[in-house]
C-alpha cells in the first residue's frame, strides 16, 4: 500500500534533493485563436492569433523546471523549424529534453480556438507526436528518477501507446511512481468506456489526475470514491472551484478513505490553456518532497494541491510566450 496512516509525527519531513520526474509526451505547436467577438459565418472578427509552445507533457515538464524539479520530457517532434525551435525553447527553460525526430513527419499542431470564458476547442493534427516508438527509449533515462508523468494521450495511438507502456514498465523498473492525467474527454473515451478503464488500470497510476467531466466520462454514473479501485491517490480538477483529493488509508474498508476539498481564489482568464498542466506540475513537485510513511497524509495532500493551484493560478495570470520560428 502506499500511504502509512499510523504512527506518522506531526512534522513533514522533505527529500533533501530536487525531485527528478520524466514526463513522457507531446510536444507540439499551438495556434491560438482568440476572437475578440462572436465568429460570425463567412466574415471576418478581429482577435488575436499566436504560436506558441504547446502538448500537455511539454506544459508539464516546463512548469516542473520552473518550480525546481529536475524535469526531462521525452517526446517526438519533426525535423522541421518549428520543431527546432520548441526544442530549444524547452532546453532554455532548463528541461533536459530526449527527442525522436521520424523523417518525413512533420511537427505536431494543435488548432486552439478560445471562447469568452476562457474555455477552449481543439483541433488535432499530432503527426510527428504519436510517432515515439518504444525502441526510442533507454533504460538509463529513468535510473533515480522519483515519478514517471503522462497523460493520457501517451497511452493511445501507434508507436506513442506502446512506448508509453514501455516507459511505465522502464520507471517500475527502476523504483519511480507513476502518474497519470486523464488529459481529455474526446481521446479518452475513443476506445469506449470499457478500454478506457482497462488502459488506466494496466497503468496503475500511484497518482491520477482527472478534471471532473474526464472522471465522470471514465466512470460513468457513481461517487468520486471509485477512483480508488484504480489508484491509490486521484485528484480531480474543479477549475476556479478547487479539487477534490481522494486517497486510500491504509486498510480495506470504505472507511480508511480520505476525501476533502481544497478551494482557490477564483482568477479571472481569457485563456485557460496549460492550467491543468501546471497544477499537475505543482501538486507533482510538492508531494515528492515528502515521504509519505514519515508526514501526515492529510497535510501533505493539503499542501501539495495548494501548491498545484499556485502554479495553475500563475499559468492563468502570465501571458502566453510568442514562439520564435
Amino acid at each position: 500500500m502506499l500511504f502509512v496512516m499510523s504512527s506518522l509525527p506531526r512534522r513533514p519531513v522533505r527529500a533533501s534533493r530536487p525531485v527528478r520526474i520524466v514526463v513522457l509526451g507531446d510536444l507540439v505547436l499551438d495556434v491560438v485563436l482568440a476572437p475578440g467577438r462572436t465568429l460570425v459565418a463567412g466574415t471576418d472578427v478581429p482577435g488575436r492569433v499566436s504560436l506558441s509552445q504547446g502538448g500537455s507533457a511539454a506544459s508539464t515538464a516546463r512548469w516542473l523546471a520552473r518550480l525546481g524539479a529536475r524535469a526531462t520530457l521525452i517526446t517526438s517532434v519533426g525535423r522541421d523549424t518549428a520543431g527546432r525551435a520548441l526544442l530549444a525553447g524547452l532546453r532554455d527553460d532548463g528541461v533536459v529534453v530526449h527527442a525522436a525526430r521520424p523523417a518525413g513527419r512533420r511537427t505536431g499542431r494543435i488548432g486552439v480556438i478560445v471562447g469568452s470564458h476562457g474555455e477552449r476547442s481543439f483541433v488535432a493534427d499530432r503527426e510527428a507526436a504519436d510517432e515515439l516508438a518504444p525502441g526510442d527509449l533507454r533504460a538509463s533515462w529513468f535510473r533515480g528518477v522519483d515519478a514517471l508523468h503522462l497523460p493520457f494521450y501517451s497511452l493511445v495511438g501507434q508507436p506513442l501507446g506502446e512506448a508509453g507502456a514501455r516507459a511505465i514498465q522502464l520507471a517500475r523498473a527502476a523504483g519511480a511512481r507513476i502518474s497519470l492525467d486523464l488529459a481529455s474527454s474526446g481521446p479518452l473515451l475513443a476506445g469506449g468506456r470499457r478500454a478506457a478503464v482497462r488502459q488506466v488500470a494496466q497503468a496503475a497510476p500511484d497518482v491520477l489526475f482527472a478534471t471532473a467531466d474526464e472522471a465522470q466520462a471514465l466512470l460513468g454514473e457513481g461517487p468520486l470514491e471509485r477512483l480508488l479501485s484504480l489508484t491509490p491517490l486521484a485528484v480531480v480538477k474543479r477549475g476556479a472551484k478547487g479539487a477534490t483529493v481522494l486517497a486510500q488509508g491504509g486498510g480495506a474498508e470504505a472507511s480508511d478513505r480520505l476525501r476533502f476539498e481544497v478551494a482557490t481564489r477564483p482568477i479571472e482568464a481569457i485563456d485557460t490553456t496549460g492550467a491543468g498542466d501546471a497544477f499537475d506540475a505543482g501538486f507533482l513537485a510538492t508531494w515528492l518532497q515528502f515521504s509519505p510513511e514519515d508526514v501526515g497524509l492529510g497535510s501533505a495532500l493539503r499542501r501539495s494541491a495548494v501548491a498545484g493551484h499556485r502554479a495553475a493560478a500563475r499559468q492563468l495570470t502570465a501571458p502566453r510566450r510568442e514562439l520564435s520560428l
